[in-house]
Protein backbone atom coordinates (compact mmCIF):
# COMPACT_ATOMS: atom_id res chain seq x y z
CA UNK A 1 0.00 0.00 0.00
CA UNK A 2 2.95 1.97 -0.30
CA UNK A 3 3.93 5.32 -2.65
CA UNK A 4 3.09 8.93 -3.41
CA UNK A 5 -0.91 8.53 -3.40
CA UNK A 6 -1.58 6.07 -1.20
CA UNK A 7 -0.35 5.85 3.09
CA UNK A 8 3.04 5.23 4.11
CA UNK A 9 2.32 2.34 6.13
CA UNK A 10 -0.48 -0.71 6.90
CA UNK A 11 -0.70 0.68 10.44
CA UNK A 12 1.25 3.16 12.28
CA UNK A 13 1.30 2.27 16.18
CA UNK A 14 2.14 5.17 18.55
CA UNK A 15 4.22 3.81 21.53
CA UNK A 16 6.76 0.80 21.72
CA UNK A 17 6.46 -0.26 25.07
CA UNK A 18 5.35 -3.42 26.30
CA UNK A 19 1.40 -3.18 24.47
CA UNK A 20 3.19 -2.01 21.27
CA UNK A 21 5.88 -4.47 21.10
CA UNK A 22 3.30 -7.22 21.89
CA UNK A 23 0.97 -6.27 18.82
CA UNK A 24 4.36 -5.43 16.84
CA UNK A 25 4.91 -8.94 17.45
CA UNK A 26 2.12 -10.42 16.40
CA UNK A 27 1.38 -7.97 13.34
CA UNK A 28 4.64 -8.55 11.55
CA UNK A 29 4.26 -11.94 12.12
CA UNK A 30 1.30 -11.98 9.94
CA UNK A 31 3.09 -10.05 6.90
CA UNK A 32 1.61 -6.33 8.02
CA UNK A 33 3.69 -3.23 7.07
CA UNK A 34 3.79 -1.92 10.25
CA UNK A 35 6.16 1.10 11.81
CA UNK A 36 6.11 1.24 15.88
CA UNK A 37 7.00 5.09 16.36
CA UNK A 38 8.78 5.89 20.25
CA UNK A 39 9.41 9.02 21.13
CA UNK A 40 12.22 8.05 23.96
CA UNK A 41 16.02 7.86 22.30
CA UNK A 42 15.33 3.45 23.33
CA UNK A 43 13.05 0.92 23.93
CA UNK A 44 12.51 0.59 27.73
CA UNK A 45 13.55 4.29 28.68
CA UNK A 46 9.52 5.06 30.19
CA UNK A 47 10.63 1.96 32.71
CA UNK A 48 14.78 2.58 33.34
CA UNK A 49 13.81 6.34 34.35
CA UNK A 50 11.54 5.00 37.33
CA UNK A 51 12.49 4.97 41.14
CA UNK A 52 15.36 3.23 41.71
CA UNK A 53 13.59 0.56 44.13
CA UNK A 54 10.71 -0.28 41.78
CA UNK A 55 9.86 -3.81 42.02
CA UNK A 56 6.75 -5.51 39.81
CA UNK A 57 4.27 -7.06 42.12
CA UNK A 58 3.86 -9.72 39.61
CA UNK A 59 6.91 -12.48 39.41
CA UNK A 60 9.00 -13.07 35.94
CA UNK A 61 6.78 -15.92 35.63
CA UNK A 62 4.28 -13.55 34.53
CA UNK A 63 6.07 -10.93 33.21
CA UNK A 64 6.80 -12.00 29.61
CA UNK A 65 5.78 -10.97 25.99
CA UNK A 66 4.94 -13.39 23.18
CA UNK A 67 7.18 -15.58 22.20
CA UNK A 68 9.97 -15.11 25.10
CA UNK A 69 9.85 -15.79 28.27
CA UNK A 70 11.51 -13.06 30.63
CA UNK A 71 14.99 -13.96 32.03
CA UNK A 72 15.54 -14.86 35.51
CA UNK A 73 14.23 -17.15 38.75
CA UNK A 74 10.33 -17.58 37.77
CA UNK A 75 9.25 -16.34 41.29
CA UNK A 76 11.69 -13.72 41.58
CA UNK A 77 9.90 -9.73 41.55
CA UNK A 78 11.73 -8.30 39.12
CA UNK A 79 13.51 -4.38 38.82
CA UNK A 80 12.54 -1.72 36.89
CA UNK A 81 15.64 -1.79 35.25
CA UNK A 82 15.13 -5.82 34.21
CA UNK A 83 12.51 -4.95 32.67
CA UNK A 84 13.90 -1.90 30.45
CA UNK A 85 16.40 -4.50 29.46
CA UNK A 86 13.69 -7.32 28.65
CA UNK A 87 11.83 -4.73 26.72
CA UNK A 88 14.87 -3.69 24.48
CA UNK A 89 16.07 -6.94 23.87
CA UNK A 90 12.85 -8.20 22.76
CA UNK A 91 12.44 -5.51 20.40
CA UNK A 92 16.07 -6.25 19.07
CA UNK A 93 15.68 -9.98 19.13
CA UNK A 94 12.17 -10.19 16.76
CA UNK A 95 14.01 -7.41 14.82
CA UNK A 96 10.60 -5.08 15.52
CA UNK A 97 10.30 -2.42 12.70
CA UNK A 98 10.52 0.52 15.84
CA UNK A 99 11.59 3.49 14.86
CA UNK A 100 12.97 5.61 18.20
CA UNK A 101 13.47 9.15 19.20
CA UNK A 102 9.65 9.96 17.24
CA UNK A 103 8.20 11.96 19.17
CA UNK A 104 4.52 12.62 17.92
CA UNK A 105 2.71 15.77 18.23
CA UNK A 106 -0.64 15.29 16.11
CA UNK A 107 -2.33 12.56 14.90
CA UNK A 108 -5.32 14.08 12.56
CA UNK A 109 -7.14 12.36 9.26
CA UNK A 110 -9.83 10.02 9.04
CA UNK A 111 -10.74 6.07 8.07
CA UNK A 112 -7.71 5.29 5.55
CA UNK A 113 -6.26 8.00 5.76
CA UNK A 114 -4.39 9.28 8.74
CA UNK A 115 -1.57 11.66 8.97
CA UNK A 116 0.93 10.77 11.82
CA UNK A 117 2.58 14.57 12.64
CA UNK A 118 6.29 14.23 14.54
CA UNK A 119 8.11 17.04 15.91
CA UNK A 120 10.15 18.93 13.67
CA UNK A 121 7.56 18.59 10.91
CA UNK A 122 7.81 15.62 9.37
CA UNK A 123 4.49 13.93 8.52
CA UNK A 124 3.38 9.98 8.00
CA UNK A 125 0.60 8.91 6.60
CA UNK A 126 -1.02 5.38 7.51
CA UNK A 127 -4.40 3.46 6.96
CA UNK A 128 -4.60 2.58 10.31
CA UNK A 129 -3.08 3.65 13.82
CA UNK A 130 -3.07 1.92 17.31
CA UNK A 131 -2.08 4.36 20.13
CA UNK A 132 -0.13 2.29 22.52
CA UNK A 133 1.15 5.09 24.57
CA UNK A 134 0.06 2.80 27.66
CA UNK A 135 -1.52 3.33 31.04
CA UNK A 136 1.08 6.36 32.25
CA UNK A 137 0.03 9.23 30.12
CA UNK A 138 -0.16 12.46 31.83
CA UNK A 139 1.27 12.66 35.61
CA UNK A 140 -1.73 13.74 37.70
CA UNK A 141 -1.59 16.26 40.78
CA UNK A 142 -4.58 18.08 42.29
CA UNK A 143 -5.19 21.63 41.53
CA UNK A 144 -4.17 22.89 45.24
CA UNK A 145 -0.89 21.58 44.95
CA UNK A 146 -0.10 25.36 42.84
CA UNK A 147 -0.94 26.68 46.44
CA UNK A 148 2.23 24.91 48.41
CA UNK A 149 4.52 27.25 48.24
CA UNK A 150 7.92 26.97 46.23
CA UNK A 151 10.19 26.16 48.72
CA UNK A 152 8.24 22.90 49.55
CA UNK A 153 9.89 20.04 46.95
CA UNK A 154 6.92 18.20 44.94
CA UNK A 155 7.44 15.42 42.63
CA UNK A 156 4.97 12.87 40.99
CA UNK A 157 5.86 9.04 41.55
CA UNK A 158 6.38 9.72 37.94
CA UNK A 159 9.66 11.75 38.61
CA UNK A 160 10.48 9.70 42.78
CA UNK A 161 13.90 8.55 42.43
CA UNK A 162 15.10 7.50 45.53
CA UNK A 163 14.85 9.17 49.10
CA UNK A 164 18.22 10.63 49.33
CA UNK A 165 16.70 12.95 46.72
CA UNK A 166 14.58 14.81 49.03
CA UNK A 167 15.60 17.06 51.03
CA UNK A 168 15.48 16.01 55.04
CA UNK A 169 12.83 16.55 56.90
CA UNK A 170 9.31 15.39 57.11
CA UNK A 171 7.63 13.97 53.80
CA UNK A 172 4.20 13.52 52.50
CA UNK A 173 3.10 10.85 50.15
CA UNK A 174 -0.24 11.78 49.12
CA UNK A 175 -1.81 8.44 47.73
CA UNK A 176 -2.10 5.06 49.12
CA UNK A 177 -2.06 2.91 46.52
CA UNK A 178 1.14 0.51 45.53
CA UNK A 179 3.45 2.98 43.99
CA UNK A 180 1.94 5.64 47.61
CA UNK A 181 2.86 3.02 49.74
CA UNK A 182 6.08 1.40 48.14
CA UNK A 183 7.49 4.90 48.67
CA UNK A 184 6.23 6.05 52.21
CA UNK A 185 7.55 2.93 53.53
CA UNK A 186 10.95 2.97 51.25
CA UNK A 187 10.94 6.86 52.99
CA UNK A 188 10.51 5.27 56.45
CA UNK A 189 13.41 2.71 56.73
CA UNK A 190 15.35 5.57 54.97
CA UNK A 191 14.60 7.09 58.54
CA UNK A 192 12.69 9.58 57.16
CA UNK A 193 9.39 11.56 59.32
CA UNK A 194 6.64 10.48 56.70
CA UNK A 195 3.61 11.18 56.38
CA UNK A 196 1.08 9.16 54.11
CA UNK A 197 -2.59 10.57 53.04
CA UNK A 198 -5.37 8.01 51.65
CA UNK A 199 -8.15 8.99 49.30
CA UNK A 200 -9.94 6.04 50.60
CA UNK A 201 -9.32 3.22 52.61
CA UNK A 202 -8.11 0.03 50.18
CA UNK A 203 -9.01 -3.35 50.63
CA UNK A 204 -5.62 -5.75 51.31
CA UNK A 205 -4.21 -8.30 48.98
CA UNK A 206 -1.48 -10.16 50.44
CA UNK A 207 1.01 -11.29 48.00
CA UNK A 208 1.39 -15.35 48.50
CA UNK A 209 -1.92 -16.31 50.37
CA UNK A 210 -1.75 -19.64 51.19
CA UNK A 211 1.50 -19.87 50.13
CA UNK A 212 1.52 -19.27 46.41
CA UNK A 213 1.79 -15.57 44.22
CA UNK A 214 -0.87 -13.97 44.49
CA UNK A 215 -0.70 -13.55 40.33
CA UNK A 216 -0.38 -17.75 40.25
CA UNK A 217 -4.17 -17.61 41.81
CA UNK A 218 -5.57 -14.83 39.75
CA UNK A 219 -4.45 -16.42 36.32
CA UNK A 220 -5.20 -20.50 37.49
CA UNK A 221 -8.37 -19.20 38.54
CA UNK A 222 -9.00 -16.92 35.23
CA UNK A 223 -10.00 -14.09 37.34
CA UNK A 224 -7.36 -11.59 35.71
CA UNK A 225 -8.96 -11.92 32.31
CA UNK A 226 -12.41 -11.24 33.83
CA UNK A 227 -13.84 -8.97 31.66
CA UNK A 228 -14.34 -5.33 33.16
CA UNK A 229 -18.13 -4.93 32.38
CA UNK A 230 -18.58 -8.65 34.34
CA UNK A 231 -19.75 -9.42 38.14
CA UNK A 232 -16.52 -10.04 39.20
CA UNK A 233 -14.74 -7.10 36.60
CA UNK A 234 -17.06 -4.75 38.10
CA UNK A 235 -16.54 -5.67 41.85
CA UNK A 236 -12.38 -5.91 41.13
CA UNK A 237 -12.82 -2.50 39.57
CA UNK A 238 -14.68 -0.89 42.18
CA UNK A 239 -12.10 -1.61 44.88
CA UNK A 240 -8.43 -1.82 43.29
CA UNK A 241 -6.74 -3.89 45.90
CA UNK A 242 -3.26 -2.54 47.29
CA UNK A 243 -1.10 -5.08 47.37
CA UNK A 244 1.80 -6.89 49.20
CA UNK A 245 2.39 -3.84 51.90
CA UNK A 246 0.02 -4.28 54.29
CA UNK A 247 -0.85 -1.43 57.05
CA UNK A 248 0.56 -2.67 59.38
CA UNK A 249 4.21 -2.70 57.72
CA UNK A 250 3.68 0.64 57.11
CA UNK A 251 2.83 1.55 60.70
CA UNK A 252 5.51 -0.84 62.00
CA UNK A 253 7.93 1.82 60.24
CA UNK A 254 6.75 4.84 61.71
CA UNK A 255 4.31 5.62 59.13
CA UNK A 256 1.22 8.29 59.69
CA UNK A 257 -1.65 8.07 58.15
CA UNK A 258 -4.12 10.85 57.13
CA UNK A 259 -7.22 10.98 55.06
CA UNK A 260 -7.39 12.33 51.73
CA UNK A 261 -5.30 15.69 51.39
CA UNK A 262 -7.80 18.47 50.83
CA UNK A 263 -6.03 21.69 50.60
CA UNK A 264 -2.97 24.10 50.78
CA UNK A 265 -1.79 27.17 51.63
CA UNK A 266 2.31 28.03 51.46
CA UNK A 267 4.24 25.11 53.27
CA UNK A 268 0.62 23.28 54.78
CA UNK A 269 -1.11 21.11 53.84
CA UNK A 270 -4.64 20.20 55.45
CA UNK A 271 -6.60 16.77 55.60
CA UNK A 272 -10.17 16.39 55.30
CA UNK A 273 -10.40 15.91 59.05
CA UNK A 274 -9.02 18.85 59.69
CA UNK A 275 -5.44 18.14 60.43
CA UNK A 276 -2.64 19.51 59.11
CA UNK A 277 1.26 18.64 58.34
CA UNK A 278 3.96 21.22 57.40
CA UNK A 279 6.28 18.75 54.94
CA UNK A 280 9.81 19.77 53.54
CA UNK A 281 8.52 17.26 50.11
CA UNK A 282 5.41 16.22 48.83
CA UNK A 283 5.51 12.71 46.75
CA UNK A 284 2.46 12.77 44.57
CA UNK A 285 1.04 9.05 44.16
CA UNK A 286 -1.86 9.98 42.37
CA UNK A 287 -1.48 8.54 39.27
CA UNK A 288 -1.92 9.57 35.97
CA UNK A 289 -5.07 10.37 33.12
CA UNK A 290 -4.87 9.80 29.65
CA UNK A 291 -3.06 12.69 27.31
CA UNK A 292 -5.16 12.24 23.73
CA UNK A 293 -5.54 15.76 23.23
CA UNK A 294 -2.59 15.22 20.80
CA UNK A 295 -5.18 13.23 18.55
CA UNK A 296 -7.11 15.78 16.30
CA UNK A 297 -9.68 13.14 14.59
CA UNK A 298 -12.80 14.33 15.27
CA UNK A 299 -15.40 12.77 17.64
CA UNK A 300 -12.92 10.20 19.69
CA UNK A 301 -12.29 12.27 22.08
CA UNK A 302 -14.98 12.18 25.22
CA UNK A 303 -15.67 15.17 27.44
CA UNK A 304 -12.31 14.19 29.55
CA UNK A 305 -10.04 14.94 26.05
CA UNK A 306 -9.40 11.07 26.51
CA UNK A 307 -9.82 8.77 23.86
CA UNK A 308 -13.45 6.88 23.57
CA UNK A 309 -12.74 3.31 23.76
CA UNK A 310 -14.62 0.09 23.79
CA UNK A 311 -12.63 -3.01 24.35
CA UNK A 312 -9.17 -1.32 21.83
CA UNK A 313 -12.08 0.06 19.26
CA UNK A 314 -12.50 3.91 19.05
CA UNK A 315 -15.61 5.67 17.24
CA UNK A 316 -13.36 5.97 13.73
CA UNK A 317 -12.36 2.92 11.84
CA UNK A 318 -9.02 1.93 11.36
CA UNK A 319 -8.10 3.93 14.66
CA UNK A 320 -7.67 1.74 18.04
CA UNK A 321 -5.96 1.42 21.31
CA UNK A 322 -3.96 -1.26 23.51
CA UNK A 323 -2.51 -1.10 26.80
CA UNK A 324 -4.72 0.50 29.04
CA UNK A 325 -6.18 -0.16 32.05
CA UNK A 326 -9.45 -1.74 32.02
CA UNK A 327 -9.25 -2.01 28.33
CA UNK A 328 -10.82 -5.18 28.08
CA UNK A 329 -9.91 -6.89 32.06
CA UNK A 330 -7.22 -6.33 34.71
CA UNK A 331 -4.25 -7.85 32.22
CA UNK A 332 -4.53 -5.27 29.68
CA UNK A 333 -1.94 -3.04 31.29
CA UNK A 334 0.07 -5.69 32.85
CA UNK A 335 3.47 -6.33 31.08
CA UNK A 336 2.54 -10.05 30.67
CA UNK A 337 -1.14 -10.17 30.39
CA UNK A 338 -1.41 -7.68 27.45
CA UNK A 339 -0.64 -10.08 24.61
CA UNK A 340 -3.91 -11.28 24.56
CA UNK A 341 -5.39 -8.29 23.70
CA UNK A 342 -2.64 -7.53 21.18
CA UNK A 343 -3.68 -10.93 19.65
CA UNK A 344 -7.35 -10.04 19.65
CA UNK A 345 -6.12 -6.67 18.28
CA UNK A 346 -3.55 -8.06 15.20
CA UNK A 347 -6.50 -10.68 14.31
CA UNK A 348 -9.25 -8.28 13.89
CA UNK A 349 -6.88 -5.76 11.87
CA UNK A 350 -5.31 -8.40 9.53
CA UNK A 351 -8.88 -9.61 9.01
CA UNK A 352 -9.90 -5.72 8.04
CA UNK A 353 -6.97 -5.32 5.53
CA UNK A 354 -7.54 -4.98 1.70
CA UNK A 355 -6.76 -7.63 -0.63
CA UNK A 356 -2.98 -6.88 -0.94
CA UNK A 357 -2.33 -7.96 2.34
CA UNK A 358 -2.18 -10.95 4.06
CA UNK A 359 -4.59 -12.08 6.37
CA UNK A 360 -4.57 -14.65 9.60
CA UNK A 361 -7.58 -16.29 10.48
CA UNK A 362 -8.78 -15.15 14.35
CA UNK A 363 -7.23 -16.63 17.27
CA UNK A 364 -9.39 -18.42 19.41
CA UNK A 365 -6.99 -18.85 22.43
CA UNK A 366 -4.11 -16.80 23.73
CA UNK A 367 -0.19 -17.40 22.76
CA UNK A 368 1.24 -21.06 23.70
CA UNK A 369 1.55 -21.10 27.68
CA UNK A 370 4.58 -22.27 27.59
CA UNK A 371 6.28 -19.75 24.95
CA UNK A 372 5.41 -16.89 27.38
CA UNK A 373 6.11 -18.01 30.98
CA UNK A 374 2.35 -18.67 32.38
CA UNK A 375 2.88 -22.18 33.15
CA UNK A 376 -0.34 -23.40 35.43
CA UNK A 377 1.83 -24.65 38.07
CA UNK A 378 4.64 -24.49 39.47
Amino acid sequence: MSGSTGPDHDVVVVGAGQAGLALGYYLTRAGVDVLLLERAAHVGASWARRWDSLRLFTPARYDALPGLAFPGDAWSYPGKDQVAAYLANYAARFELPVRTGADVVRLEGDAGDFRVHLAGGEMIRAARVVVATGAFGRPWTPPFATGIDPAVVQVHTDDYQRPDALPPGAVLVVGGANSGRQIALELARAGRSVHLSEGARLRELPQRPLGRDLFWWLTATRAIHAPGDSLVGRRVRANEPAIGIPRRDLRAAAVTFHPRAQDATGDTVRFVDGYAVQPVAVVWATGYRHGDTWVTVPGVLDEAGALAVDDGSTPVPGLYTIGRSWQRDRGSALLGYVHRDADRLASRITSECPASLPTVPARTGSWPLDDVGELPTR
